[in-house]
């Protein structure tokens, strides 16, 4: 069966990204060193058309987080600037990515606003989804083919999928920084009514990387 994993880096006081987003600077203050452990990684590099990077403890694990996925879900924060409100008649935003989306795969945008759909080239496809974080990953998991859904955040959608028990496995990289306020992982969400089963721990170069199968809990139980 298909799994909706989260893999995401986040700083030891729960950001996963930084005050004051903006265009210039979309991972907020200070958010960027959230990123430091893995764009040096050779697989990081490679994914996005570079060559050479480093090969460390990080690398299996960055490796496993690209695997068996047939699509994505993320918010309009991860996909666009910070701010929302209806996508101008003119809209020539197409995310952050360039002409050619590291993903190779659809993607579907939760989003108050309709947009048609943008194919960029390389594979990617962003669907922009007005119905809710069920219908995304419902729409995810059917263009996925049996392969995984990976869920790529920010952090209030993250959360959200938390809270309805619809994630499967979470993977935070712990980055040894505190941002002091930004976007946080898990504001909202009831710890009463998740449990998170460690199934592993790796140690990295500047991060440590935990990764949780998720069990909702159920009423009465």
């Amino acid at each position: 069966m298909a799994n909706l994993r989260c893999h995401i880096s986040i700083s030891l006081d729960g950001y996963v990204a930084g005050p004051l987003q903006s265009v210039e600077n979309p991972l907020g203050e200070g958010g960027e060193a959230l990123h430091d452990w893995v764009v040096p990684l050779a697989g990081w590099r490679e994914m996005h058309g570079s060559e050479g990077g480093e090969v460390n403890a990080s690398s299996q694990v960055f490796a496993e987080t690209v695997e068996n996925i047939g699509a994505a879900v993320m918010g309009r924060g991860m996909f666009g600037p910070v701010g929302g409100g209806p996508w101008a008649e003119d809209e020539q935003w197409n995310g952050w990515w360039g002409d050619e989306p590291p993903y190779h795969y659809p993607v579907f945008v939760v989003t108050h606003h309709p947009r048609p759909a943008v194919e960029m080239t390389g594979g990617t496809t962003f669907h922009f989804v007005t119905d809710g974080i069920e219908s995304a990953l419902a729409r995810a998991k059917e263009a996925a083919g049996g392969k995984d859904v990976m869920l790529y955040g920010g952090g209030g959608i993250a959360g959200q999928y938390l809270a309805a028990g619809l994630l499967d496995v979470l993977e935070l990289h712990v980055v040894p920084v505190l941002l002091g306020g930004g976007s946080r992982l898990l504001d909202g969400v009831d710890g009463s009514r998740v449990r998170l089963e460690q199934v592993r721990a790796v140690e990295g170069e500047g991060v440590t990387h935990l990764k949780y199968l998720v069990h909702p809990v159920r009423s009465g139980r």
